[in-house]
């Protein structure tokens, strides 16, 4: 096919905005059992997230009409489904209580309400067989603030307390007798990834429990998660006391390494935003199922009693979420050329089967793949990105012409991008842009050291990092250093407002629902994050100046260069109003400025229209500021 020579950013596609928002489905919370496999699937279409059962080559939607399975504990949820001896308990995402739904042949029941407490909210449910109750993490919204808690609640809604005292729990997991429950706990103002602790108690006769112990954790100096008992009794968690999350096992009271993994220099899950996370999973007489995050890419691996490893499902860059049953293994797959997907591969042959999800929406010839790179970085250190070139079988730049830039900033800002397809990005790849996908120093996934940098360093490094990224592609003569934008969502896109108001080199930005002001945001913000910017920025008496410099709303008037802004009219994370300071901030000083406020949308887009219509709109806004003129 002969290619038309085109300006770079002004390349047409049928890759357009609305393929790109619909390709936005994903997938969530794999279990096993009833003779097949469940999942949660978030549709974009309909912004609903619908349960799915798979059972000999079927699959159907269980979820009717009204009901949507999400939890908001904590405010990012997870852990909204667990199985139980009939069907299934879910946390319904209009009023936060645990429905029962029978699960009887082809044709599924109707849910049926378990909890009625309106003021709670409910998440990381499991099942109790022994007792037929559903154990949970409670969230209680009263008149002096929020209570978290952990629960029981029988089947037929007797409701009893397990611990409370902690400022947030996570992770119920029962042995497989029913007799003792471990968790996980934290205290404000620790984060779950900076220093939690593991506890285990008995239960007595009457279903309660009996003199919790801490196992780890007590010296607020590691970060553990996802306990899991094996079917022997023997207790693992997850742990990065040595630097990295790696499985310990229970030895009496206290925890030691898993002589396999010790010498493991990279992690095993990243960072717990959300509940419910299952990485890794002990298996019969020895053996384990686990993934590992290397440089930006979640692999999967079997390992056998011996200790011999094999890379499983070795086709796809990021597996999560665990599952398996006496044939199976599951988990939840992304790959660089299709969208997420939901795998049984065969425990005996390796033969993957996809039960959901893995369509190829592009053609090889049209899609732009994750090139990784590190980069030398603030003094001395280095950090990581992914590079998606421009890609379009039907369009090549002019000659001597390089691309333009979108730096892509990762929201969290504790979190990590990976290397699996993104429409978005394909969006702009199409369009003759350049992608940097930048996991700047304090991103998970590559080990506490790395992750910790960000502590305190808020607006610095991770500014630092997108500048150094932009450089160092420039140095390769990867990219246009005149025509770069930075773009971010939530905390990445007070990453991209601080950059552009310290770096003038950047052509224009977007900030999609982005922290404008971190001290009207620390006014506002729920439990979960209340003590985060502390960590981030600091004391806000003590370290006041810093919130000044790194302040995007006190520093309008350092941005020069045209801004988008997007907006949920229901966000009750970043206010309307907080962005909307920050519009008027550089409109007083004459800056070019956009804003598109979503009347529908709170923290993070969901509906595909609204999805479709922001990343047009910035892409229009883009083109118009590249000194050009084309269409698209």
């Amino acid at each position: 096919m002969i290619k038309t020579e085109t300006p770079y950013g002004f390349w047409t596609s049928e890759w357009t905005a609305e393929k790109a928002a619909s390709a936005s489905r994903d997938f969530a919370e794999l279990r096993a059992g009833h003779g097949g496999l469940f999942w949660i699937q978030y549709d974009p279409d309909d912004a609903r997230c619908t349960l799915w059962y798979w059972r000999n080559g079927m699959t159907q939607c269980l979820t009717p009409r009204g009901f949507s399975l999400r939890s908001r504990v904590y405010e990012y949820g997870g852990g909204a489904l667990c199985l139980t001896d009939g069907g299934v308990a879910f946390v319904n995402e209009k009023d936060q209580q645990i429905y029962l739904q029978a699960v009887d042949g082809s044709n599924p029941s109707q849910p049926a309400l378990l909890t009625s407490r309106p003021r709670c909210r409910y998440g990381d449910l499991q099942y109790d067989h022994r007792r037929g109750a559903i154990l949970a993490v409670e969230e209680t919204h009263h008149d002096k603030g929020v209570e978290h808690r952990l629960v029981s609640v029988s089947l037929v809604g007797e409701h009893k307390l397990l611990a409370e005292g902690a400022d947030f729990y996570a992770a119920p997991t029962l042995d497989a007798a029913g007799e003792r429950l471990a968790w996980i706990q934290w205290q404000r103002p620790e984060q779950p990834w900076t220093a939690t602790s593991l506890w285990m108690a008995n239960y007595v006769p009457d279903g309660r429990l009996d003199h919790p112990v801490c196992l780890a954790g007590a010296e607020g100096t590691e970060s553990l998660q996802q306990p899991c008992f094996a079917g022997d009794g023997t207790l693992f968690c997850l742990t990065d006391r040595a630097g990295w999350w790696q499985p310990w096992r229970s030895q009496g009271d206290s925890m030691v390494p898993v002589d396999r993994f010790v010498h493991h220099r990279f992690d095993h899950a990243p960072a717990p935003w959300q509940l419910a996370t299952i990485s890794y999973l002990p298996l019969t007489e020895g053996a384990w199922l686990s993934t590992r995050l290397v440089d930006g890419y979640g692999l999967l691996f079997e390992h056998d009693a011996e200790g011999n490893e094999r890379q499983l499902a070795s086709k796809y860059s990021r597996c999560r979420q665990l599952a398996v049953d006496d044939q199976h293994y599951y988990c939840l797959a992304g790959a660089s050329d299709r969208t997420p997907a939901v795998l049984a591969i065969d425990r005996l042959n390796e033969e993957i089967t996809i039960l959901a999800g893995g369509e190829q929406p592009l053609p090889a010839e049209q899609l732009s793949c994750a090139q990784p790179f590190s980069f030398a970085t603030g003094q001395g250190e280095v950090a990581h990105a992914f590079l998606y070139p421009p890609c379009n079988a039907n369009h090549r730049g002019l000659p001597g012409e390089k691309p333009p830039l979108v730096v892509f900033m990762h929201g969290g800002p504790t979190s990590a991008s990976y290397s699996v397809f993104d429409p978005r990005i394909q969006y702009w790849t199409q369009r003759g842009f350049a992608v940097a996908d930048i996991n700047y120093r304090g991103s998970s996934g590559f080990g506490r050291a790395y992750r910790q940098r960000l502590r305190g360093n808020w607006g610095v490094v991770d500014v630092e990092d997108a500048c150094a990224a932009v450089q160092s592609l420039a140095v390769r003569g990867q990219i246009d250093s005149a025509r770069t934008f930075i773009r971010g969502s939530s905390a990445g896109g007070y990453s991209a407002l601080c950059a552009l108001a310290v770096d003038a080199g950047f052509t224009g930005g977007a900030s999609l629902y982005g922290v404008s002001d971190p001290m009207a945001l620390r006014r506002v913000t729920h439990k979960f994050e209340a003590d985060y910017l502390d960590w981030l920025i600091g004391d806000p008496e003590r370290d006041a100046q810093r919130y000044t410099e790194r302040t995007p709303l006190n520093n309008a008037a350092q941005i020069r260069v045209p801004v988008i802004f997007f907006q949920g009219a229901l966000d009750a994370v970043v206010l309307p109003e907080q962005t909307e300071s920050m519009v008027d901030a550089l409109r007083e000083q004459g800056v070019r400025v956009e804003y598109c406020l979503y009347p529908q949308e709170r923290h993070g887009f969901r509906q595909a229209a609204n999805l479709a219509d922001a990343l047009e709109r910035e892409c229009r806004f883009y083109m118009s500021l590249l000194g050009r003129t084309g269409g698209q």
